[in-house]
């Protein structure tokens, strides 16, 4: 096992994952910019470093200072937490040959399935289900013109690279297909640096169902059930639970199995994830792969009782997973409600600003992930996430009724907050009843 964990990320995961290495009698190392020193994870791990100013070019993804305070204070393992570095091959590749373990997957694994067109191609190949589209990346405009006329009208495009709902364009007519390519292959450069896309059939109103994966560097793989994170604005989730209400066990077990063989293709290790999309047919098609533990993580967490972070830790120091697929039963029900700073009514506009008071909920079943505390101030340098709301219940009824209570008892005032928002979602009959879809959210907030 490691001695000291360097976590290169901030706010309420890397606080997560200081917990965690708690819990395993491990050592901690936060790294923090300039704008973060008052930030609760550079206060509560074991030591800190200060890796450079506000922006992320300058401290959360600048891969020397990070390997240098690895250095500096002798930790042997870095988690990386989702976003920023999660995904970067490269910052694995160089965690390895400065002798530092990198928590996650093998730099080949990250580097295969960020490159979308070519997990697709994979998955194809492994027999998973994938939706209709091109097998790699369009190589001209007369290319994707002759590809539309085969796959028809919806279609998406999407970045090769992308990640985070960038890059991605619906198209529903060939006379937009040139500009939205135009755009989507611009987004993609800005934000991956790589302006290669691909093309895929676009499923209506589906559902957006994900799998989670542990794979240890035995070979052993298994998988932790679904979430349903069809709650969505703009191709960004804002609400998750677990199970979804349209997974029978017949379903979990056809889409578990393509979750495990997704996984083994591509000799995968650690957490991962990987989402697909449901049709009303129940016909599932492979989208991506995550390679990262994800923000939603804890509704798993409770419905299988499995902490996913430890297990991530264990596996990166070449312990073998504890249990088998037989070990795993989803029992109960959760919901994830993201807690943000932003203002529903100006389109979502950011909201920093200072936290001049701070109540947050309890009671059994209720989990808070959050770096935020009275009198912290949300900076506009990064996410505007405050916190993760998180409960459990028995049925998906006492969920409902127990996330209801919860927000309205969660209080922030400075900043604006998304809970009402949140509130209104949770009371909405469409969600009560389970029938949203990705495209719910879009269509009921314009």
């Amino acid at each position: 096992m490691f001695k000291k964990v360097l976590i290169a990320n901030r706010g309420e995961i890397a606080v997560r994952v200081i917990r965690a290495c708690r819990e395993l009698g491990l050592k901690t190392v936060a790294v923090f910019s300039t704008a973060d020193r008052t930030a609760l994870h550079a206060q509560i791990a074991d030591e800190a470093v200060c890796i450079g100013g506000p922006a992320t070019k300058d401290s959360y993804l600048n891969e020397k200072e990070i390997l240098a305070a690895c250095e500096i204070t002798g930790a042997d393992a870095v988690h990386p937490g989702f976003g920023f570095l999660s995904e970067n091959a490269s910052f694995a590749r160089n965690c390895g040959k400065c002798g530092i373990n990198f928590i996650g997957p093998a730099p080949e694994s990250i580097e295969m399935l960020g490159d979308k067109a070519a997990a697709k191609s994979a998955m194809k190949n492994a027999g998973v289900p994938v939706i209709p589209g091109s097998d790699g990346a369009v190589g001209s405009m007369e290319e994707a013109k002759a590809l539309a006329e085969e796959i028809g009208f919806p279609l998406m495009v999407k970045a090769s690279a992308g990640g985070g709902g960038r890059g991605i364009r619906l198209v529903e007519k060939m006379e937009d297909l040139e500009n939205q390519i135009t755009a989507a292959k611009q987004e993609a450069l800005n934000f991956f640096g790589d302006d290669s896309i691909y093309m895929e059939k676009f499923i209506v109103n589906p559902k957006h169902i994900e799998f989670q994966i542990l794979a240890d560097k035995q070979g052993n793989v298994i998988h932790l059930g679904e979430r349903d994170c069809s709650m969505q604005r703009r191709n960004q989730k804002v609400l998750e639970e677990s199970p979804s209400v349209i997974m029978t066990p017949q379903l979990r077990e056809r889409m578990g199995r393509a979750a495990v063989t997704a996984a083994k293709v591509c000799g995968y290790y650690n957490a991962g994830t990987i989402e697909f999309l449901v049709d009303n047919d129940q016909n599932f098609y492979f989208m991506e792969m995550n390679t990262r533990i994800q923000v939603e993580h804890p509704i798993t967490e409770f419905v299988t009782g499995v902490d996913l972070v430890k297990a991530q830790i264990k596996i990166a120091a070449g312990k073998e997973l504890p249990y088998s697929q037989e070990d795993i039963h989803i029992k109960g029900h959760s919901i994830e409600c993201r807690i943000n700073a932003e203002n529903p009514a100006l389109n979502f506009r950011p909201s920093p600003g200072r936290i001049n008071a701070l109540h947050i909920p309890g009671g059994p079943g209720i989990r808070i992930d959050s770096s935020a505390y009275q009198g912290y101030t949300i900076t506009p340098y990064y996410d505007s996430m405050i916190a993760k709301l998180i409960v459990y219940a028995p049925t998906r009824e006492e969920a409902i009724a127990k996330m209801k209570w919860a927000l309205a008892e969660f209080i922030v005032e400075g900043v604006d907050t998304n809970i009402d928002f949140q509130l209104s979602l949770i009371r909405d009959p469409v969600f009560e009843e389970g029938n949203y879809d990705i495209g719910y959210l879009g269509r009921r907030v314009k």
